[in-house]
């Protein structure tokens, strides 16, 4: 089983979590089939969604690890799982304020720390806090992955049931490799134009052709691909893109490649989103983007996650998108 998900580290009724299960379409292993689109309205929900299926290779949208400059600066562990247990046992307050205080300390252009992978990526750094809130991603999280006994590859191996592989992923680099700067999705409903719906089509239409690196297509039905067209926050689409991303290394490892297409020399600390190029080594310090606007901390308060599904009643805990 292939899976794909887009994460949220506070889902709702209004923007879920979604699971994209798959499967390969073909011994060559070039077409994936959309099997069904999950949505998880709660975070305590995920670990049942995802155990229900023994076995799979999953790209999940969300950081599995922090910057090692940051973590060697806050005297944190640089054992990855020492790192996750002090990260994971800190209040969303307190990771905010510690990284506003590594962030002001910094220059202007330069302050957040990167993984080596942003740069090939071209990600978020993983401790951002808000737009987007990776870093409560990966606070949320990677602890649930763990409670699955997946491996992570980069990080964990074998795990304790190695037969569910968890991969980082990321939905923008396969996104950017077919649109460039065009813009597919937005939460903001004045912001959901036809220019948008245009780009989603066009993109969907290369990942059903496998008009990518990756070599990898998308089998879909006409439902389902109405379906991921209409969908203007672009989640359902973004599952899909990790699911592509899953199925790629999926099938570098059935080709005889043990880290599932992950570079040597990947930072166990950091980890590494799968199917981003590897970094030479005497480049590897200089990859993080310069001056982005990502690189402005923010001030003042801002709404940094989607408000709890607890605040409107208990949600169901899945659903399947009708497809």
């Amino acid at each position: 089983m292939l899976l794909g998900c887009d994460f949220s580290s506070a889902p709702s009724r209004r923007k879920p979590i979604v699971l994209a299960w798959g499967e390969w379409a073909d011994a060559a292993q070039r077409r994936v089939k959309l099997l069904s689109l999950q949505q998880v309205e709660n975070l305590a929900d995920l670990p049942a969604a995802l155990t229900a299926h023994s076995a799979w290779v999953g790209g999940f949208d969300l950081p599995f690890g922090l910057p090692r400059e940051l973590v060697q600066h806050l005297g944190w562990p640089t054992d990855w799982a020492a790192c996750i247990a002090l990260y994971g046992a800190l209040s969303r307050e307190q990771i905010r304020a510690t990284f506003a205080a590594f962030c002001d300390a910094r220059p202007a252009g330069g302050k957040f720390a990167h993984r080596t992978t942003d740069g090939p990526a071209g990600s978020s750094p993983s401790m951002k806090w808000v737009n987007p809130p990776v870093a409560f991603m990966l606070h949320a999280g990677v602890p649930l992955l763990l409670q699955t006994g997946a491996a992570l590859p980069a990080h964990v191996w074998p795990g304790s049931h190695p037969e569910r592989v968890a991969l980082e992923a990321y939905p923008g680099l396969l996104a950017r490799e077919v649109l460039g700067a065009r813009s597919y999705k937005s939460d903001d409903i004045a912001k959901q134009t036809p220019e948008r719906l245009i780009a989603r089509k066009d993109l969907l239409h290369a990942l059903e052709h496998g008009q990518t690196r990756l070599n990898v297509a998308a089998k879909l039905s006409h439902a389902q691909r109405d379906t991921l067209a209409d969908d203007a926050r672009g989640d359902a689409l973004d599952a899909l893109l990790c699911l592509l991303q899953a199925a790629w290394a999926q099938r570098a490892h059935a080709r005889g490649d043990a880290r599932y297409g992950l570079p040597p020399e990947v930072d166990p600390l950091e980890g590494w989103i799968v199917s981003a190029a590897a970094v030479p080594a005497a480049s590897a310090q200089d990859t993080a983007p310069a001056a982005r606007a990502q690189d402005v901390a923010p001030s003042g308060p801002a709404q940094d996650f989607a408000p709890s599904s607890r605040a409107a009643g208990k949600p169901k805990a899945t659903k399947k998108i009708a497809v």
